[in-house]
């Protein structure tokens, strides 16, 4: 190679560094602002009210953190604080009931929006059983008992859990017995939802072990630091790039961010894609993990929700950080 061509290698790596130095420095001006800017908001929505442990937690926290595809970590407001995960563990139990029985497990759920709230009855009962996809309640819970085959509930729920702290690198992560026994106590719903699945033959074990496990896996606390940790393997094809360690396949890897981009919102999914562009999952403890395929993983929290039951804080600090980043999948 000549002078001038290893001159020009090495001012092209000289540019890229610059950009990469430049990039961080406003993803960590961007964060901060968004911080800031929540922590100012008046309109902060309504907490879950039906689960009574959720009622308890005031709606003024708002915490973020980001986590770029070299492992910087980008956090503001109460990025730290535990909160009870809920449905955003929907994702992870999802992943883990592809990788025991594969394309399987699309016999007893299906990939649609459903266009319904989170825990409704009627669509459930007009397609004979079969949950409409994986993030509603029926669908979640029709992969739980996928999960739970052949297994203990105890077992089931143990994997589950160090999967959760597989990911996150952190074995402190546990689960919420004050908020499980909560769900456990009112969650009348769901039960209706396990057994109309059961008598269509959808759930294989008994409905009192797959809902245990259910209501116990939802309880799951973490902060938004962990949770955008344990989502980073999305971000980038299914590998964590900081250990190369490959999680799942490229392919699933699409097809679960695609899932969360349609379905992880339940009836509020289009407007989120809408707004914010990114796939994404919600919990109504008030969190959201959103992937930006190929550049992070971001998780947001605040207790207040919309009336679709996503977190009304965290969408909007999502929306800001897509726009300023351009980060959106589908274009600035």
């Amino acid at each position: 190679m000549t002078a001038r061509g290893r001159a020009g290698i090495a001012m092209v790596c000289i540019v890229h560094a610059w950009q990469a130095v430049m990039i961080t420095e406003n993803l960590e001006t961007v964060v901060a602002e968004i911080a800031a800017e929540m922590a100012k908001r008046p309109d902060r929505g309504a907490v879950a009210h039906y689960i009574p442990e959720l009622a308890r937690v005031g709606p003024h926290a708002f915490g973020i953190a980001v986590i770029d595809a070299d492992g910087n970590v980008f956090a503001g407001g109460d990025a730290d604080v535990p909160f009870s995960i809920q449905s955003i563990s929907k994702v992870f139990t999802l992943t883990l009931a592809l990788g025991k029985i594969g394309d399987r497990l699309w016999r007893r759920v299906g990939r649609e929006p459903s266009g319904s709230p989170f825990n409704s009855i009627v669509q459930l009962e007009r397609e004979c059983g079969v949950p409409r996809n994986p993030f509603i309640n029926a669908g979640a819970i029709a992969v739980t008992d996928a999960i739970l085959s052949g297994h203990q509930p105890r077992e089931a729920l143990g994997e589950i859990l160090r999967f959760m702290q597989f990911l996150a690198a952190d074995p402190t992560i546990a689960i919420d017995e004050a908020v499980a026994a909560s769900e456990q106590r009112t969650g009348f719903r769901n039960i209706a939802l396990a057994n109309y699945m059961k008598s269509f033959g959808v759930l294989e074990n008994p409905v009192e072990f797959t809902l245990g496990v259910y209501f116990h896996h939802c309880a799951i606390a973490m902060s938004c630091r962990q949770l955008a940790m344990a989502g980073r393997f999305l971000a980038h094809s299914g590998r964590n790039p900081s250990t190369g360690h490959s999680v799942v396949s490229p392919q699933r890897a699409r097809r679960i961010n695609a899932l969360m981009l349609t379905c992880g919102h339940y009836d509020g999914s289009g407007e989120f894609a809408y707004r914010v562009g990114l796939p994404g999952k919600s919990g109504v403890g008030g969190g959201v993990l959103a992937i930006a395929p190929g550049k992070a993983s971001i998780a947001v929290w605040s207790p207040g929700l919309d009336p679709s039951g996503n977190s009304h804080l965290g969408r909007l600090a999502l929306e800001g950080l897509a726009k300023r980043m351009g980060w959106s999948i589908f274009g600035v």
